[in-house]
């Protein structure tokens, strides 16, 4: 009998595995590869990158995971406010020169203006509700957080918009993987807390040196034969005072029993696999909302500086997507003489995502690469490789009422543990932390079962 079985390998699992490493675990993931939602592949200097990919700074859960496996990430460099819209490029993103130089009517920038002013007031909320009180229980914290006006939409907070003010806020909302409408309003000021703060310490400010999967394959090589891939899980329950998961390899059905389970799978494969997770847990699960992503990887060939090589996020209103990343940012930070080539990143969350998933990914690229081309002229011929990819359950976004359902998720059901995103505000530090949680709580345990 196994002391611990993971399910899944994502960053929630492979944290609670890292936590776990000395005793008697097993990690099972479905998939051919660990990261989950963390996917990136090295192409000679830079890396092509699909997922999420930005980390949180120093002091973080995140930070502490990184050097304990001896991963190096970087603050990220250049501009996260350039914006491209209706034909103007800015690539510093000053919110002055949003106002003055997009072009728009005069009702959307007074409206954008008014807006922004109401956001900006409510950032000092915001930024007073992330302030962890010395030893405050990790729930307590992210229930407070939760909390913050998450009884509105932030549509309704900031009241309905022209159609120019709108396409400006967008990006940064949805970038939840939700639209306006549908995520609170605490969540929505949260996501502008990310893209104005690059302080060490505030929110996601770090990329991964060699891109963002190098994490999870760093801990997946160091935890060994402890991780079977290609590891369908399809059950897991209680029997008298131990666990059993079921799960199938290569057609193969198999058994296996443990003191404990974290499951660390999105919500509703959660829900679909703990067959006796307490009534209020499922139901709780059940109730997590996620929104779809549609994102592209491109390599590109061109031998001089470029526009966008001091860029690192730019607002791409009205697009078939609404940021696109320049993942060669470090690259271009630390080199003393530019390199050829460049990699970027698509990425079009929620309404944009659903109006592409049914398209075929050369159907993807090719609408990706018109609108990039009209940012800057004639993209597509420094292409030399580009590659699309779908997420269904692409993030968690927290809804106008998302706080009311946390408390059945922060206990575990008898000797079954939650680990994952989706259980708090932020994202990749989410996961790290709630799967360190329980790892942690599962460690106390087997440590007084092994002194009676």
């Amino acid at each position: 009998m196994k002391d611990v079985i993971i399910i899944g390998a994502g960053l929630a699992g492979l944290s609670a595995g890292w936590y776990l490493r000395n005793k008697d675990i097993l990690i099972l993931e479905s998939d051919s590869r660990v990261g989950g939602r963390i996917h990136s592949e090295k192409r000679g200097y830079y890396w092509l990158n699909w997922g999420g990919h930005v980390f949180a700074g120093e002091n973080s859960p995140t930070d502490k995971l990184l050097k304990e496996v001896n991963v190096e990430a970087r603050n990220v460099p250049g501009s996260l406010k350039s914006i491209a819209m209706n034909g103007k490029l800015l690539l510093d993103g000053k919110v002055e020169k949003v106002l003055y130089k997009v072009p728009m009517s005069w009702n959307s920038r007074f409206a954008l203006c008014k807006a922004g002013i109401k956001v900006l007031r409510s950032l000092n909320q915001y930024k007073k509700a992330l302030k962890r009180i010395p030893g405050e229980n990790y729930w307590t914290y992210q229930q407070r957080v939760f909390n913050f006006l998450n009884d509105q939409s932030f549509t309704e907070f900031v009241g309905k918009l022209p159609e120019d003010a709108d396409a400006l806020f967008r990006p940064t909302v949805s970038r939840s993987a939700g639209d306006p409408e549908d995520v609170s309003a605490g969540a929505g000021i949260g996501y502008f807390n990310l893209v104005l703060s690059k302080s060490k310490s505030a929110g996601l400010t770090r990329n991964i040196v060699g891109g963002a999967s190098v994490l999870p394959e760093t801990i997946a090589e160091k935890l060994g034969e402890k991780v079977q891939l290609n590891a369908n899980v399809v059950k897991v329950f209680h029997k008298e005072d131990y666990v059993v998961v079921e799960y199938y390899v290569n057609g193969e059905l198999i058994s296996e029993m443990a003191k404990y389970a974290v499951i660390t799978t999105p919500a509703p494969i959660t829900d679909k696999i703990g067959i006796d997770l307490d009534v209020d847990m499922k139901n709780a699960l059940r109730k997590i909302v996620y929104g779809p992503y549609v994102s592209a990887a491109f390599l590109t060939k061109e031998e001089g500086p470029q526009l966008w090589d001091n860029i690192y996020a730019m607002a791409t209103p009205k697009k078939s997507f609404n940021v696109a990343f320049n993942m060669a940012n470090l690259v271009r930070d630390s080199e003393s003489e530019r390199k050829k080539g460049s990699s970027f990143m698509t990425f079009s969350p929620a309404t944009l995502a659903k109006n592409l998933f049914e398209k075929t990914d050369e159907e993807i690229i090719k609408t990706y690469l018109k609108d990039l081309n009209s940012i800057f002229p004639n993209f597509e011929d420094i292409v030399i490789e580009a590659h699309a990819q779908k997420w269904l359950h692409g993030l968690p976004y927290c809804f106008p009422g998302r706080a009311k359902i946390q408390e059945p998720l922060t206990k575990p059901s008898g000797k079954i543990y939650l680990a994952g995103d989706y259980l708090g505000t932020f994202y990749t530090d989410t996961a790290i932390e709630t799967g360190e949680i329980a790892a942690n709580e599962i460690l106390t345990k087997l440590l007084k079962e092994s002194n009676i």
